[in-house]
């Protein structure tokens, strides 16, 4: 995958590009695990954000393998990889005063995950 620069932006947009891969990847999470969301502070630019950094949710579904937008925007290849689905309960995120029905779904590289 090339880098993306600003002259290949309006052609990926109208021709809706997707970034999925056909590689054999191990997925490393499945639907019901539950996990902590990596609390990393990179100096570039992440697909993690800060509000999910150290939070616990559940895996609800698996994409499929994907092309790391982190690695690929800085020239540094695909390094292709599962994108999971997860689930955060907004008490989990947001404390006590957050509605205790409320999620929020977000989608996570296997990078930006570990086991809790």
């Amino acid at each position: 995958m090339p880098v993306l620069t600003r002259d290949i932006v309006p052609g990926l947009v109208a021709t809706g590009a997707s970034a999925r891969v056909d590689h054999e990847a191990p997925a490393n999470f499945k639907a019901g695990d539950l996990i902590r969301a990596k609390n990393i502070n990179p100096k570039t630019h992440t697909r993690l954000p800060r509000y999910i950094r150290g939070k616990v949710g559940v895996v609800e579904f698996d994409h499929g393998v994907f092309v790391t937008p982190e690695t690929a925007a800085h020239g540094q290849g695909e390094h292709p990889q599962h994108v999971y689905n997860v689930s955060f309960k907004a008490t989990e995120l947001w404390g006590a005063d957050a509605p205790a029905k409320d999620t929020l779904r977000i989608d996570l590289w296997d990078d930006h995950m570990e086991r809790v």
